[in-house]
């Protein structure tokens, strides 16, 4: 601390108000230490908080680095004691001043300048500030719509900036290990050509071209396929992706990817790829832990048997147990009428769980229910004993038989469900995730990645005769399944790879089809006509004819992954601006209405959907 009689000797400022900006800052709020003090800096920021401590005025000044402690003294410098008595929170100021040592018992070792404070000589108020509708000086829970009007104040707030931040690092950590391995990074269009490739379009109207429109791309998965055939053989894109479909939590209708697309390589080439990636990016920027040495490999079948999902949490177990051939033909109403139907019986095993409360229960039976199935029966095992209400509807030995499979240990709680096949997993994948949660299985310092692979090639159109795609029409097929096209298509497996993360995808890509009759023939089975393939697809196919390596790829969701990251499970807390759920824009009040003038240039007109005018 310097002596009284040496600050005395400091020559005062004049602190004025002024327009113009005179104190460029010379260091930022994180950096200054012992090492400098008796240095005159300039320091730049936002007012964080303010006390007045017997004549002292106490400012804590911030920016997105960091804080500095500042002082006011108003027997040194008057003048500017007598300006920041103006001082408010948020408030925009630029001081320059004498670094010296704080006294002894004032240390703040949470802060990385807690050993110093600026003795402020010079005040500069560069911007004024109303009181913020939430304190940015605490991390309290705020209303989300509320947060997301005043977005740009959110973002003044620690951990909002913080993931902002990381996001940035990410981005450029990828960016960097891409360049590193001979990518090459390319910008593909905004606008593009609507094709039938998964949801629904966002339309762009072209005024030059009245009645015809754009598409904002939901992928550029044409475009990096061309890109291919050009001989560009490996290339990314950190590419925005739009899509018109409801959003969730986890999903918005604009988000962001890393797309990458490589020449001459299987699924393993590119799935290695990622997972060096990927586990460099946990490595740098987390301090979780991968559950699983490397990231395992697991099939479509194989995730859909034991955990009824094809986006498995493996941060815990709880796989399912299959007793369909067990509960054929017990006179069990329920059981029978499945098995008979071409249904599965199966369970989940809650550990613990059996003595659960009737309403604690119902939690895991309502999950059951959420997911479509008519419920779920429960067996609890106690000090050696069962309870069920199967035991009034099956014989001893059939129970017997099940709950010898269930391989129930005291105080284990079993749910069984009935139904058809995609509705049984659907709900004891629900349970599952239920049961985890209530016994705090999924830590948030974990982090277990897998791949599934061997995907369906096509699927049913829920309550339609007619096939769909499981991923994307562009999808490679397994070798030796093709001939299945024409006697069982359902039958035929892709060449689909998914990254998941502790029960999201994160990420997903194939090998592509790289011959014309076989992507025609796609194009048909999903119910394309000559004309509609022509008309969408006509462009790759003619490229087709001009020399296709083999090539695969995959589109990585960046949201999703900072949302990991950052451990949270809301994809609008990793995005600087993000839609809300219903697809607006608070901070700019968007979507809004446009003018009539520009509708006309666009040649288009508003009509009343009750009225039709």
């Amino acid at each position: 601390m310097l002596g009284a009689a040496r600050l005395h000797r400091i020559m005062p400022f004049r602190c004025l108000v002024i327009g113009r900006f005179t104190l460029k800052r010379t260091h930022n709020c994180n950096v200054l230490n012992k090492d400098d003090i008796g240095s005159t800096v300039i320091l730049n920021g936002w007012v964080h908080r303010r006390r007045d401590h017997g004549g002292l005025i106490f400012i804590d000044l911030r920016d997105r680095y960091g804080l500095t402690q500042i002082v006011f003294n108003p027997e040194l410098y008057p003048y500017s004691h007598e300006m920041a008595g103006d001082l408010r929170v948020e408030y925009v100021i630029a001081v320059t001043g004498l670094i010296v040592e704080r006294p002894s018992g004032t240390i703040n070792e949470s802060i990385a300048t807690g050993h110093i404070e600026l003795l402020v000589q010079e005040l500069q108020i560069l911007s004024e500030s109303k009181t913020p509708p939430f304190y940015i000086n605490e991390q309290q829970d705020v209303d989300e719509s509320l947060r997301l009007r005043y977005r740009y104040l959110d973002l003044r707030r620690d951990k909002q900036r913080d993931n902002i931040i990381l996001r940035h690092r990410v981005v450029k950590f990828m960016r960097d290990f891409l360049d590193t391995a001979e990518f090459v990074e390319v910008e593909t269009p905004i606008l593009v050509k609507s094709t039938p490739e998964g949801a629904r379009d966002f339309l762009v109207p072209s005024r030059l071209r009245p009645g015809q429109f754009y598409a904002l791309p939901q992928s550029p998965q044409q475009m990096k396929q061309l890109l291919m055939i050009a001989g560009l053989d490996r290339y990314f894109q950190i590419a925005r992706a739009f899509r018109d479909e409801d959003p969730r939590a986890d999903r918005v209708i604009e988000h962001t990817q890393l797309d990458i697309e490589m020449s001459f390589v299987e699924e393993s080439d590119v799935m290695g790829l990622i997972e060096n990636l990927y586990l460099k990016i946990v490595a740098e920027f987390s301090d979780m832990s991968v559950v699983n040495d490397g990231i395992p490999q697991l099939s479509y079948e194989d995730a859909m048997d034991r955990y009824g999902t094809d986006r498995p949490d493996l941060r815990f177990g709880l796989e399912l147990i299959d007793l369909t051939d067990i509960c054929s033909a017990t006179g069990f109403r329920a059981f029978d009428e499945t098995t008979a139907s071409d249904g599965i019986i199966k369970a989940v095993v809650a550990p613990g769980c059996s003595g659960y409360s009737r309403k604690q229960t119902d939690v895991f039976i309502e999950e059951a229910r959420n997911n479509g199935a008519k419920g779920a029966i429960t067996v609890a095992r106690y000090e050696g004993q069962y309870n069920s209400s199967l035991q009034k509807f099956i014989d001893d030995d059939v129970f017997n038989k099940i709950v010898e499979r269930l391989r129930l240990e005291d105080g284990d709680l079993a749910l069984i469900v009935a139904d058809e096949v995609r509705v049984t997993n659907a709900a004891l994948d629900g349970i599952r995730r239920k049961v985890a949660d209530q016994l705090e299985l999924r830590s948030p310092d974990e982090i277990a990645f897998c791949w599934i692979k061997d995907f369906p090639l096509l699927d049913k159109v829920e309550g339609q005769d007619r096939l769909t795609f499981s991923h994307n029409p562009f999808c490679g097929i397994r070798p030796g399944d093709e001939t299945l096209l024409e006697v069982d298509p359902l039958c035929a497996k892709s060449r689909q790879y998914d990254l998941v993360c502790n029960g999201s995808e994160v990420g997903g890509g194939s090998i592509r089809i790289t011959n014309e009759g076989l992507q025609r023939r796609i194009f048909e089975l999903l119910g394309y006509s000559e004309d509609e393939i022509e008309h969408n697809f006509g462009s790759m196919l003619q490229a087709f004819d001009f020399g296709v390596p083999p090539h695969g790829g995959i589109a990585m969701g960046i949201d999703r992954l900072l949302m990991i990251l950052c451990r949270t499970d809301n994809i609008r807390e990793v995005v600087a601006f993000p839609k809300t759920q219903d697809g607006q824009d608070l901070a700019q009040a968007a979507p809004s209405a446009v003018t009539e003038s520009q509708l006309a240039e666009l040649h288009i007109r508003i009509v009343d959907k009750e009225s039709g005018n």
